[in-house]
C-alpha cells in the first residue's frame, strides 16, 4: 500500500528447482511496516517501537531479531525469538522487552546512550524461507526548561545612539533551537536585526523608537517547547509631534481667536520617553521671556495688554538631549462683549416697551372707572332732561339720546334761540354764558326723563 514505509525483503527459496513465479509469490507474501523511520524519545521515559508484519503463506516457524547499531559501528544483538520463545542478550535482558508473536520492541528506561539505529528482522519458514527487515532511527532528548532573556544595557538605550543585545538562556535541554518573537510574531534578520549562529542572541544596531515592543524567546527541541517571559526594553526617544491645543477659542492653523473676559487653558504635548520638560515663552515688544514651566498654561484675556500676543511652547528631553518648539498667536477680540451688549440692549428695550404698555393699560382702566363711578354735579332745580356728552371715545351705541340747543349771544347783538324753550331757572344771573353752556352739556344725566316744572 502507498501509506506503508518502504522495506527490504530477502527471499531464499527452499529448493533451487522452484519456478520463478512461485519464488516471486513467496517474496511478495511478507509485509513488514513501522509508523516512522525516525522516532524521538525522552530521556528517562519508556519508548515503544511498533512493528507490524503479515504474510500469506503457511509458516512452520517465525523468527524475530532486534539489532542496535551506532554510527560507524557493528550492529549488536539485543534479543530475538523463535515462535513463542524469547532469547535475550544477557547484557540487555532487563532493558528490552519482546512479546511474540508481536514484533514490537519496548525500551525502558531510555537513556542518551540508547540513541542510534534499531534494526528489526523477521524470518518466516514454511515451504521456503522469506525474510524482511526495517531500520528505525531513535533520538533521545532532554526536554527544555523555561528560557530566560537578558538585555544589555539593562538601564535603557538612547535611539540612534546605542545598541542593544538580547540573550536567551536555557537551564536544561538537548538539541535546542531558538526563535525570537516580537509582539507575538517571529522575528527575522534585517539591516537592524542580527542573530547569532544558533539564534540564542539578538543584536539590534542601531536602536530606534520602532524597536519598542514585547520581546520573548521560544526554545524548542524534538520533544518539547518553552517560551520565556515577555520583556520590554527601555528605549529613550523624542520629543516627536509637539502640538498645542485649547479647549476654548477658535483655532485656525497656529492662531487662537478668543473673546475678552475668557480664561483660556492651553495644553502642550509631545511623544517622548522620558516625558519632556515644557517651557512657555511670551514675545512682547520684540523681546521674549519665560512666563511658566509645565505642560499647561492659563491666559486671562482681560489681563493681556495687547490684542495680539505671540507665544511659544518649548519641549526638551533631558536624556536624549533633543528639543522641539511650536509657536502660536492669540488674538483678543470684543465680539463676545458686543454680542452681550446687543443682547442687553434688546432686553432693555423690551423692558421699556413692556413697562410703558402696562402703564397705559393701568391708566386707561383707572380713567374709565373714574368716569363711570365719579359723583355727578347738578344745579338746584334742574329737572329737565340734559343732553348726553359726546367725547368721541364712547361706544357709538351711546351716542343716541336727547340733545339741547342752547342760545348764546351773537356778535351782532341778536340772540340765538334754542329749538325748545328753556326755563329761566336754567340760567344763573351774572354767570358767563359760555360757562353755563358747558355746565349744561357736561352734567346732563344719562337716560333720565325731563319733568315739567
Amino acid at each position: 500500500p502507498k501509506n506503508l514505509f518502504p522495506f527490504r525483503i530477502s527471499c531464499v527459496p527452499s529448493s533451487f528447482f522452484f519456478s520463478f513465479h512461485f519464488y516471486a509469490g513467496i517474496c511478495s507474501a511478507l509485509r513488514l511496516t513501522v509508523p516512522s523511520h525516525t522516532i524521538h524519545g525522552i530521556e528517562g521515559q519508556p519508548l515503544h517501537l511498533t512493528v507490524d508484519y503479515n504474510f500469506n503463506t503457511t509458516a512452520s516457524e517465525i523468527q524475530i531479531i532486534w539489532l542496535f547499531e551506532k554510527p560507524q559501528s557493528i550492529p549488536k544483538y539485543l534479543l530475538g525469538s523463535v515462535n513463542q520463545s524469547v532469547v535475550p542478550d544477557l547484557e540487555y535482558k532487563h532493558k528490552f522487552t519482546l512479546i511474540p508473536p508481536n514484533a514490537s520492541l519496548m525500551i525502558n528506561p531510555l537513556h542518551v546512550t540508547d540513541e542510534g539505529n534499531y534494526i528489526v528482522k523477521v524470518n518466516v519458514h514454511g515451504n521456503g524461507t522469506i525474510s524482511a527487515n526495517q531500520k528505525i532511527q531513535v533520538t533521545v532528548d532532554v526536554p527544555v526548561t523555561k528560557p530566560a532573556v537578558q538585555i544589555e544595557p539593562s538601564s535603557g538605550v538612547v535611539e540612534y545612539v546605542g545598541n542593544m543585545t538580547l540573550t536567551c538562556t536555557v537551564g536544561k535541554g538537548t538539541r535546542i533551537g531558538y526563535q525570537w518573537m516580537k509582539n507575538g510574531k517571529p522575528m527575522h534578520a534585517t539591516s537592524s536585526y542580527t542573530f547569532s549562529s544558533n539564534n540564542d542572541t539578538l543584536l539590534i544596531v542601531p536602536v530606534m523608537k520602532e524597536d519598542i515592543g514585547n520581546y520573548s524567546c521560544l526554545a524548542t527541541n524534538p520533544v518539547s517547547a518553552m517560551e520565556s517571559e515577555i520583556i520590554a526594553p527601555t528605549i529613550f526617544y523624542g520629543p516627536y509631534g509637539l502640538t498645542v491645543n485649547s479647549d476654548k477659542g477658535l483655532k485656525v492653523g497656529e492662531v487662537f481667536t478668543v473673546d475678552i473676559g475668557e480664561a483660556i487653558l492651553f495644553d502642550c504635548s509631545a511623544d517622548s520617553n522620558p516625558p519632556n520638560t515644557y517651557s512657555w515663552i511670551q514675545r512682547t515688544d520684540n523681546t521674549t521671556h519665560v512666563i511658566k514651566y509645565g505642560p499647561h498654561l492659563e491666559v486671562l484675556s482681560e489681563k493681556v495688554a495687547q490684542t495680539t500676543v505671540d507665544y511659544m511652547c518649548y519641549a526638551y528631553n533631558n536624556v536624549t538631549g533633543k528639543q522641539d518648539e511650536t509657536r502660536f498667536t492669540v488674538i483678543i477680540t470684543s465680539v463676545g462683549l458686543e454680542r452681550l451688549a446687543q443682547k442687553g440692549k434688546s432686553l432693555s428695550s423690551l423692558a421699556v416697551i413692556t413697562g410703558i404698555s402696562l402703564f397705559l393699560i393701568v391708566s386707561m382702566s383707572l380713567l374709565f372707572l373714574w368716569k363711570r363711578y365719579r359723583p355727578h354735579k347738578g344745579r338746584p332745580g334742574a329737572d329737565y332732561r340734559k343732553g348726553q356728552t359726546f367725547s368721541g371715545h364712547e361706544n357709538a351705541m351711546d351716542d343716541f339720546g336727547i340733545y339741547e340747543f342752547v342760545a348764546f349771544p351773537d356778535p351782532t347783538g341778536v340772540p340765538m334761540v334754542p329749538s325748545q324753550p328753556v326755563s329761566g331757572s336754567d340760567f344763573v344771573q351774572g354767570q358767563d354764558l359760555h360757562s353755563t353752556v358747558y355746565e349744561v352739556i357736561q352734567h346732563i344725566p344719562e337716560q333720565q326723563e325731563v319733568h315739567q316744572a
